[in-house]
C-alpha cells in the first residue's frame, strides 16, 4: 500500500530533512516564477506586443505590467478559494496537485503565442500560491516538532527569498540570452522537480476533518480581519510600484546595461532576504511597533531612491532598503492578520498572500499607469510612495480599533496563540 493509505508514520530524520528541503524548493519555484517577470518585462513586452513596442517602449512596457498583474489576481483568487475548499484534503495529496498546476500553467505561460493567452496563462498559473505556502507551512511545523512551529513557517518562506537572490537573478540572465520563453520553462523545471522531491520524501498526513468552509469563511465577518487584509494590499504596493519596473528604471533612468539588472535583483533579494529575518523577529517584540517602524523605513527608502536612482550607488541602496523594509513587513502583517483571524486559521494564512498580492497588482497597475502618462520611469517610486502613506493611515486606524475595544473591556487576541493554532 502507498503511505496515504497505509496512515502516518514516524519519519527518520534523514527524510524529515529531505522532506523540509522539497517544501522549500517550492517556495524558490514560487519566487522565479512570480518574480523573473519583473527583470525580463522589456523583453516579453519586445516580443509579445511588437506593435506597440516599435511605436513606444514605454507604451509596451507599461502594458506588458499586467502580465504581472495578472499572475498577482491569480494569487488573490485562488488563495481563499483553494484553502477554504480543500482543508479537508490529505496535505501531501494536495501539495502534489498545486504542484502540478503550478508546473502546467508556467509550461502554458512560455509556450502560448500571443499576449493575451499569457496573460491568462500567469493568471491561472497563480491560483495555487497562497494555498501551497499555507499546506507547506503546516506540514513542515509538523515535521518538525513542538516548539518549531514557527521555524517550520520560516522554512517554507525561505525558499521564496532564496529565490530572489539567487533564482530570480540567473532565471533573467537566463531570459536576457536565451529568451524569456526558456526562462519560463526552467521555472517550470524547478516545479517538476519538487514535485518529484514531495512525492518521495514527504510523508502522509491528515487534512483538517474538522474544517468547514463555513467556519473559515468566518474571517470576513470581522472588521480587523479587512484592516488586516486592506494594510498588506495597499501598504504592499509600495514595493511592487518598484518592483515591476525595476528594469527599465536601471537601465533608462540609471544608464546601467541591461547585463547589470540580474545584479540589480540580486541586491534587491538580499534586501528582501535580510527584511524578512529582522521583521519576524521583530514582529515578535511588538506586531503594533514593529508595523509602524518598517513602514517608516519604506517610505524613507522610497524617498532615497526616487532622489538617487540616477546613479548606482543611489540605485543599489534605494533598491536594497525598499526590499528590506518592505519584505520585514510582510511577517509583522502575517502575524496581525493571524492575530484577528480567530478561529479560522487555515484560510488566515492563504489569505495573507492575496493581500500581498493586490499589492503586487496595484502597484505594478498604477506605476504602469504613470509610465505611459509619460512621467517618466522613476514616477512608479513616487507612486509606491502615496501607497505606503496609505498603508501607514490604515496600521493607525487598526490600532485605534484595538484601543477603543481595550476600553470597553473587550479582549484582544496573542500572537502567540494565533500563530499557535497554526500547528493544530
Amino acid at each position: 500500500m502507498t503511505p496515504e493509505t497505509n496512515g502516518p508514520t514516524t519519519p527518520s530524520p534523514a527524510r524529515i530533512r529531505f522532506a523540509l528541503l522539497a517544501l522549500a524548493m517550492g517556495g524558490f519555484g514560487i519566487g522565479a516564477t512570480e518574480f523573473v517577470a519583473m527583470g525580463l518585462l522589456p523583453d516579453m513586452a519586445a516580443d509579445l506586443l511588437p506593435g506597440l513596442s516599435a511605436e513606444s517602449t514605454d507604451a509596451a512596457n507599461a502594458a506588458a505590467g499586467w502580465i504581472i498583474s495578472a499572475y498577482a489576481l491569480g494569487v488573490v483568487v485562488g488563495a481563499p478559494t483553494i484553502a477554504a475548499a480543500a482543508a479537508r484534503w490529505p496535505r501531501k495529496r494536495l501539495l502534489l496537485a498545486l504542484l502540478a498546476a503550478f508546473s502546467l500553467g508556467t509550461i502554458a505561460s512560455a509556450l502560448l503565442p500571443t499576449f493575451e493567452l499569457v496573460v491568462a496563462a500567469r493568471f491561472v498559473a497563480a491560483l495555487p500560491h497562497g494555498a501551497y505556502f499555507g499546506i507547506a507551512s503546516l506540514v513542515a511545523a509538523s515535521l518538525m516538532g513542538p516548539g518549531k512551529r514557527a521555524r517550520g513557517v520560516a522554512l517554507v518562506l525561505s525558499g521564496l527569498t532564496i529565490a530572489n537572490v539567487v533564482g530570480v537573478p540567473l532565471i533573467t540572465w537566463l531570459g536576457q540570452q536565451a529568451g524569456w520563453r526558456i526562462a519560463y520553462l526552467a521555472v517550470a523545471a524547478i516545479f517538476v522537480a519538487t514535485f518529484l522531491a514531495v512525492a518521495i520524501a514527504v510523508p502522509w498526513q491528515p487534512g483538517d476533518a474538522a474544517a468547514t468552509m463555513k467556519r473559515e469563511l468566518r474571517i470576513f465577518t470581522r472588521a480587523q480581519a479587512w484592516f488586516a487584509l486592506a494594510i498588506g494590499a495597499i501598504g504592499f504596493g509600495g514595493l511592487f510600484s518598484v518592483y515591476s519596473y525595476v528594469a527599465p528604471l536601471a537601465t533608462e533612468v540609471t544608464g546601467l546595461p541591461t547585463g547589470a539588472v540580474p545584479y540589480v535583483l540580486v541586491v534587491f533579494g538580499l534586501g528582501m532576504t535580510i527584511g524578512n529575518l529582522v521583521g519576524g523577529r521583530l514582529a515578535d517584540w511588538s506586531v503594533r511597533r514593529s508595523m509602524y517602524l518598517f513602514f517608516a523605513a519604506l517610505a524613507g527608502a522610497l524617498v532615497l531612491l526616487g532622489v538617487t536612482a540616477e546613479h548606482p550607488l543611489g540605485l543599489g541602496a534605494g533598491v536594497f532598503l525598499v526590499g528590506a523594509s518592505a519584505a520585514a513587513l510582510s511577517p509583522t502583517i502575517q502575524a496581525r492578520l493571524m492575530d484577528v483571524a480567530r478561529d479560522s486559521q487555515s484560510i488566515a494564512a492563504a489569505l495573507n498572500h492575496s493581500a500581498l498580492n493586490i499589492g503586487n497588482s496595484l502597484g505594478a497597475i498604477f506605476g504602469g499607469m504613470v509610465i505611459a502618462a509619460g512621467l517618466g520611469y522613476v514616477a512608479p517610486v513616487w507612486v509606491g510612495l502615496i501607497l505606503t502613506i496609505a498603508g501607514i493611515l490604515l496600521a493607525v486606524g487598526t490600532f485605534a480599533l484595538d484601543r477603543a475595544r481595550r476600553r470597553r473591556g473587550i479582549p484582544l487576541p496573542s500572537v502567540t496563540g494565533a500563530l499557535g493554532a497554526i500547528g493544530d
